[in-house]
């Protein structure tokens, strides 16, 4: 086919759609002029440019790195969904923004500003940047501040252009951790996709209102979804071609990559949350609990560890006290709720219960520990251990070996026994508490703000005992 009869054929077609021409802005106008010389190519712009209302200009630009895009640009139309996610850890993943990421950062690898950085034990490219700087591990930079895209850590295309699962094991039965753990696509990916096939074919057909109407209003909008460059609200947006992969972006596979399991450079497992999901043999994926449907959309805060209305619907805390001669039997009862431990993740993660007996005037006149339970009560202590050669505590990066496990698995009930002394008691009050680090890290690591030194109260529950009692 020549250049005139593919101008013929693409007239035709524009002529087939006149209904639905919007028409073409002013400031267009002076770009048209100037393509109208150049044969199919000007036809071509002026066609797109008439149909979609973007400039020619706009439509000749193509970023060929869409994991380049920053969320700032899928912002402009999915703006609450960026607000979810601008306050969610995903956002907040780099040694930029996590101040506990960045410490074990600086230590095992060096600078997120430098370039060239190694792990320094291997002398690799740091692994954790596949889950905690997605789009620069696929660049292989170490440079987290040179593009928004890899300073905003797990952002919306670094999860957006996952594919397919492949499983965190290769063939040669080694870990390939989070990007590695996928194939990737140069297309978004998206629970559903446009499903604007019937409208094409419409409009495609002798159809003289071209396939109006049969896609919905939204299908006639502007749409970098589409694969074309759009103008909206006076910004240049650039094609985002999307398909639908529910497959993927429906399920857990979405987030086993980074998820599942990771070990220490001796072998030793530290995030185990996938092998815990598996363990439970539940049908529920992560998504309904970590990304529910709320107003149509999916919740893209992601709440987890760092988020407290998440924590205190995971457990169910309840405390009871029956009196027996001299003494009160207490019993405190927690169930996980949830299909993985609780804590789970990061293995420095635990929680606590603090049982105090008040009297009358409110003063405590018995508790389980005086402070932290862990060496007076260390069943009131549920955390993963981690230990050296010499069985003395260890920090993750130089663990050889594990040590006690005595978090909840998933969906465990405990019941915690006390024999409290009954004489002036009238309350007894239970709190359990979570903290993202065990009470060694938080004395060694002082620079780290409050809020992630800081255990939080997850639940409470009070048993008032009568004077009859």
């Amino acid at each position: 086919m020549n250049n005139i009869d593919g101008a013929h054929v693409m007239l035709r077609s524009i002529w087939k759609q006149w209904r639905r021409l919007q028409p073409c802005q002013n400031k267009q106008m002076e770009e048209i002029v100037k393509l109208l010389a150049k044969p199919i190519v000007g036809l071509a712009a002026i066609a797109l440019g008439c149909l979609t209302g973007v400039s020619p200009s706009i439509a000749a630009q193509a970023d060929a790195s869409i994991h380049h895009v920053s969320s700032e640009v899928c912002a402009n139309c999915h703006q609450e969904i960026y607000k979810q996610w601008q306050g969610s850890m995903h956002s907040s993943s780099t040694a930029l923004a996590d101040p506990i990421h960045a410490t074990f950062y600086k230590k095992v690898a060096g600078d997120p500003t430098a370039e060239g950085v190694k792990h320094q034990a291997s002398g690799k490219y740091p692994v954790c940047l596949q889950c905690h700087a997605p789009n620069a591990a696929k660049d292989e930079t170490t440079k987290l501040d040179a593009m928004a895209a890899y300073s905003e850590g797990v952002n919306c295309v670094a999860c957006h252009t996952l594919k397919a699962y492949k499983g965190i094991k290769g063939d040669d039965g080694k870990l390939r951790l989070g990007l590695k753990a996928y194939e990737v696509a140069d297309t978004i990916q998206a629970p559903a996709g446009i499903n604007n096939g019937l409208a094409q074919l419409a409009s495609a057909s002798d159809d003289l209102f071209g396939g109006v109407g049969v896609g919905g209003e939204e299908s006639q909008k502007p749409n970098p979804h589409l694969g074309e460059p759009v103008e909206y609200e006076g910004k240049e947006i650039p094609a985002l071609p999307m398909e639908g992969n529910p497959r993927l972006m429906k399920t857990s596979d979405a987030c086993m990559g980074c998820h599942d399991q990771r070990d220490n450079p001796h072998g030793v497992p530290l995030c185990q949350t996938g092998n815990e999901y598996i363990d439970s043999k539940t049908n529920v994926n992560c998504l309904s609990c970590h990304m529910p449907v709320n107003g149509g959309l999916a919740d893209h805060s992601m709440g987890g560890g760092h988020d407290h209305a998440m924590l205190k619907r995971s457990v169910v805390f309840d405390v009871d006290t029956v009196p027996d001669g001299d003494v009160l039997k207490t019993s405190v009862y927690i169930k996980n709720q949830q299909p993985h431990a609780m804590p789970t993740g990061a293995p420095f993660r635990n929680i606590y219960v603090k049982l105090t007996a008040y009297d009358a005037n409110g003063e405590p006149v018995w508790q389980n520990a005086d402070g932290h339970p862990a060496k007076e009560d260390p069943q009131a202590y549920l955390s993963y251990a981690l230990e050296d050669d010499q069985g003395m505590p260890a920090p993750p990066p130089t663990a050889t070996k594990a040590g006690a496990d005595t978090r909840l698995k998933p969906h465990e009930a405990r019941t915690l026994e006390y024999e409290i002394p009954a004489q002036g008691v009238a309350l007894v009050r239970g709190e359990l508490y979570y903290n993202l680090l065990w009470p060694g890290l938080v004395q060694k690591f002082s620079h780290l703000p409050d809020d992630v030194k800081e255990p939080a109260l997850i639940a409470v529950s009070e048993q008032p005992v009568s004077a009859a009692d």
